[in-house]
């Protein structure tokens, strides 16, 4: 691989991994076991018949919960723990044999492309959940499987597309991040203030019909 290329991969897989980590892997195992890619020595594990079927397997779960209101936050806040340090495995091992501290810098970056891709997803899912029909959910993940999926190939045969694109994003990522967090606060207020006002209008209603019970007594 020239620079462009294990660039775009290192990273691809980092950003990938933010969106959607199983489907990353599986795409990456299955073209690596078929010939198609030819695998870094440090991801070749990736093309493991065992991985493949872990990944496959775990792409099935999140497909199904991932499009489920309420259900799909909750898994996002979950793979926190896996996504992050997952993407930053990942974009260690795609950058190659070159050295540990190239590699360390990979996975650094890498990590930090992945917090905040999924930090993205996170919080749009969040403001989305907000909408009362689910139709949008379902879109918006499927909409991110097809862009895991698009972006993976772009970064392995037209890499500096890829860059590009990559480039692009960071900077809607980081005008959007602000924003998002803004939303997910006023949501999240909004839904105090709604559980607040519920919890002192039952003890009111109750303490008026106690009331009116107790006038009714001879």
């Amino acid at each position: 691989m020239d620079i462009a290329q294990t660039i775009a991969l290192t990273m691809g897989v980092a950003w990938a991994s933010g969106i959607n980590l199983y489907a990353a892997i599986l795409m990456l195992g299955v073209m690596g076991i078929s010939g198609n890619l030819a695998l870094p020595a440090e991801l070749q594990i990736l093309s493991d018949p065992m991985v493949i079927a872990a990944a496959g397997f775990m792409y099935v779960i999140e497909f199904f919960t991932d499009k489920v209101p309420g259900i799909d936050t909750g898994w996002d806040s979950l793979s926190t723990f896996i996504r992050i340090p997952a993407g930053a495995i990942l974009a260690a091992g795609a950058i190659g044999d070159v050295g540990p501290a190239a590699q360390l810098a990979a996975a650094i970056a890498g990590g930090t492309l992945t917090a905040g891709t999924h930090a993205t997803k996170a919080g749009t899912r969040v403001l989305i959940n907000t909408s009362p029909e689910p139709v949008s959910n379902w879109f918006a993940s499927l909409g991110e499987d097809v862009a895991v999926i698009a972006g993976l190939w772009t970064a392995l045969y037209h890499p500096i597309v890829f860059i590009v694109l990559l480039v692009l994003f960071i900077l809607f990522m980081i005008w959007a991040l602000p924003k998002l967090w803004r939303g997910i606060k006023k949501a999240f207020g909004f839904l105090g203030r709604k559980l607040g006002s519920s919890r002192t209008t039952v003890p009111l209603e109750k303490t008026q019909a106690d009331s009116s019970a107790t006038e009714s007594r001879p």
